[in-house]
């Protein structure tokens, strides 16, 4: 019998140009397929990687939105995005590729504050 845990992993990273953000991903990917509670929160320059119509062609990586559409796949529905990060790259949930929830800095606290384990990425 396994213990179902609330974890929650925050994207911070630009999607390419480091292994980060495929890990997070990777991660969460696997601690749902052992039936673990996960939420991702997208922030900073993390936001850039629920863009639609990413572009992974010309920097020979594998593209990364198309991962993050299968979440749901995997049972993983609750996905964050900082709100402050979006204003401040000029972006709207309008640009993103999942369906996101949008949140501020005290809902981000609290979200902290309710999970068993925080992984930064």
């Amino acid at each position: 019998m396994s213990v179902q845990k609330n974890l929650l992993l925050i994207c911070r990273k630009a999607p390419y140009g480091n292994a980060l953000p495929r890990e997070a991903i990777d991660i969460a990917l696997a601690a749902s397929a052992f039936d673990q509670n996960v939420s991702l929160l997208f922030s900073g320059d993390g936001v850039w990687q629920l863009l639609k119509q990413q572009k992974s062609d010309s920097i020979n990586s594998k593209n990364h939105g198309k991962v993050l559409s299968a979440l749901a796949l995997y049972g993983i529905e609750n996905i964050y995005v900082d709100n402050d990060s979006l204003k401040q790259r000029n972006l709207s949930k309008d640009n993103l590729l999942v369906d996101t929830k949008s949140v501020t800095i005290n809902e981000i606290k609290a979200l902290c504050n309710n999970c068993d384990t925080i992984f930064n990425f």
